[in-house]
C-alpha cells in the first residue's frame, strides 16, 4: 500500500519526549454489542473529542454544521466552515463493533452531507449528496446510523460540493479501537489530521478554488507556534495516527531523533514480519 495516499496511516513507536508534564490517561472500558473492551482514549492536539450518550445500547453523537472563525495560529485567522464550533471536526471515538448513531444538523448557507471515508456501512449511509441520499438542507438534520465493523484510524468530511467545503474545514478523525486488541495498549494514543489550505494575505476567507499553490500546512488545522507538542516520557509506548484529507498532496512526516515502525494503513494492520522501523514516512 503506498503511505503516500489521501487516506490515514497509523504508526507507533518506542517513545517520544518533550517538555512539560502530563498525566497518563487511564485505560476505559466500553460494554457494547461485542462485549468489554480496554483502551487508551486518543488525544488530538489542538483538538477535542466528540461527546456521545447510549441509548437502548446505541452510542448517539451529534454534529451541527456550521461557520466557524478559526485560529490557525497567533494572528493568523480566517472565516472557516467546521463542526460543532471546531476546525477541524471533534474526533469521533469508538470500539470495533458499536452501533452508532449521528444526528447531523446544517447549520451552513448551504446544502451538506457527511460521509465516513474508509467506514464499512450501508450504502444509504454513505454520504454522498444526489448518490446516496438526498443533500441536508440549511435548518434540516439527517440521522446516520450504521455499525462500526472493523477497527482503525479514518476520517469523515463532507460530501457534497466537497472541494468547497473540505477546503474551508469540513472534515474530522474517526478512532475505532479493536475489541480484542492484537499489541499492547500503547501509553499514548495521538491523533493528527492533516491539510492544507490558501489563504491570500489580507483576505479573510480560504480559497477553495486553488488545487497547487497552497501557503498554509496544518497539524489539526494549526500551524506552529499555535501547535501543541506531543508529550511523553522515556519508556513509553506512543502511537500516533495520522489522516490526510489534502486537497493535492501527501504530507511526509520526519521525526527527529526517534524511530518508529509503520503498522497500520488504509488495508489495515500490517503482519509483524512485514513492518520496517523508519523515521520519516
Amino acid at each position: 500500500m503506498n503511505p503516500f495516499t489521501r487516506r490515514n496511516f497509523l504508526a507507533s513507536g518506542a517513545g517520544i519526549v518533550a517538555g512539560g508534564a502530563l498525566l497518563r490517561s487511564p485505560l476505559e472500558g466500553r460494554q457494547g454489542p461485542g462485549g468489554p473492551a480496554e483502551y487508551r482514549p486518543v488525544v488530538t492536539p489542538n483538538g477535542a473529542t466528540l461527546p456521545w450518550k447510549v441509548v437502548d445500547g446505541v452510542k448517539v453523537f451529534h454534529l451541527v454544521a456550521e461557520p466557524v472563525l478559526h485560529e490557525f495560529a497567533p494572528g493568523l485567522e480566517a472565516e472557516c466552515w467546521g463542526y460543532n464550533g471546531r476546525v477541524h471536526g471533534p474526533t469521533i471515538e469508538a470500539v470495533e463493533g458499536d452501533r452508532v448513531r449521528f444526528y447531523v444538523t446544517n447549520k451552513l448557507g448551504a446544502p451538506t452531507t457527511v460521509h465516513w471515508h474508509g467506514v464499512f456501512l450501508p450504502n444509504g449511509m454513505d454520504g454522498v449528496g444526489g448518490l446516496t441520499q438526498r443533500v441536508i438542507r440549511p435548518g434540516e438534520t439527517f440521522k446516520y446510523e450504521f455499525t462500526f465493523q472493523q477497527h482503525g484510524t479514518f476520517m469523515y468530511h463532507s460530501h457534497h460540493d466537497e472541494m468547497t467545503q473540505m477546503a474551508l474545514g469540513m472534515m474530522g478523525l474517526i478512532v475505532v479501537h479493536p475489541r480484542q486488541p492484537t499489541r499492547p495498549v500503547p501509553d499514548r494514543d495521538y491523533a493528527f489530521m492533516l491539510s492544507e489550505w490558501k489563504i491570500v494575505p489580507g483576505t479573510r476567507r480560504p480559497d477553495p478554488n486553488e488545487m497547487t499553490d497552497f501557503n498554509v500546512l496544518t497539524l489539526n488545522a494549526r500551524v506552529f507556534p499555535g501547535t501543541q507538542p506531543i508529550v511523553a516520557k522515556v519508556g513509553d509506548r506512543v502511537r500516533l495516527r495520522f489522516g490526510n484529507l489534502g486537497a493535492m498532496d501527501h504530507h511526509p512526516i520526519h521525526l527527529h531523533g526517534y524511530a518508529f515502525s509503520l503498522v497500520e494503513t488504509d488495508g489495515g494492520e500490517i503482519p509483524e514480519a512485514g513492518r520496517w522501523p523508519c523515521t520519516a514516512t
